[in-house]
């Protein structure tokens, strides 16, 4: 066999073994957390503790175009606005997806709001204190001329991985692939129109950890994953 063959041979089964490798790690098993079936807008009360849903308010109407986008992502979407006793108002948008493989994985909030003409100030890391345990969450200063928007969100990838970031969400979502599983996923975002941006914080907070508790188990499993745990990942 000649220098050349032998390479033609070598570069020949090189490929066929990184086809035949891709196929194998190529995930065919879904993971759905929670009930098989659930409505977002059924699970998440209209009302709790000293917040209620402000009817007044009209959620923005998405283009067609941009509805496509969506469609293709997300196999559910809530938006609501809720008012506090104060006047104060909190925006919640919930974006399920069925598939987090790469193509359909959910949208990151800093990715969303530049798209929109947001200036993404500040992002950086933090946590909810819920009864026992510390939700991990990511932390964003937006602002578009004089809007200024802090925002809070985490995305629940599969059962225990609750990511912040594109890291931390490609981890969740490659350690899910190594095992053939495709997992189903949900971004919890809140945000308020509020220059004092420590301020929201504290209030979107105080928001989260009085609806959380009002949840049935599996609208909270469906929220945050394996009930009362939760795996942090370093990015």
């Amino acid at each position: 066999m000649s220098p050349f063959t032998r390479r033609a041979f070598i570069l020949a089964a090189l490929m066929m073994g990184a086809s035949m490798l891709s196929v194998a790690l190529t995930p065919t098993k879904r993971v759905t957390v929670g009930a098989a079936q659930f409505d977002l807008e059924s699970i998440i009360p209209r009302q709790f503790g000293d917040w209620r849903v402000d009817e007044r308010i009209v959620q923005a109407v998405v283009n067609p175009q941009a509805q496509a986008v969506l469609d293709s992502v997300y196999s559910q979407i809530l938006s609501r606005t809720y008012i506090n006793s104060n006047g104060r108002r909190i925006m919640l948008s919930l974006a399920y997806g069925a598939d987090q493989s790469h193509e359909t994985q959910i949208h990151k909030p800093e990715v969303c709001y530049p798209a929109q003409g947001f200036l993404v100030a500040r992002k950086e890391k933090g946590f909810v204190r819920l009864e026992s345990i510390d939700i991990p969450v990511m932390r964003l200063t937006t602002r578009l001329g004089d809007r200024h928007e802090p925002v809070t969100y985490w995305i629940r990838i599969g059962n225990d991985s609750l990511a912040r970031g594109v890291i931390e969400q490609n981890i969740a979502r490659i350690k899910y692939g190594l095992q053939g599983l495709i997992p189903d996923g949900i971004l919890f975002r809140v945000s308020e129109i509020n220059p004092d941006i420590e301020n929201s914080f504290g209030l979107q907070d105080q928001f989260i950890q009085s609806l959380l508790p009002s949840l049935t188990p599996d609208a909270y499993r469906i929220l945050l994953g394996r009930h009362g745990k939760h795996s942090l990942l370093s990015e």
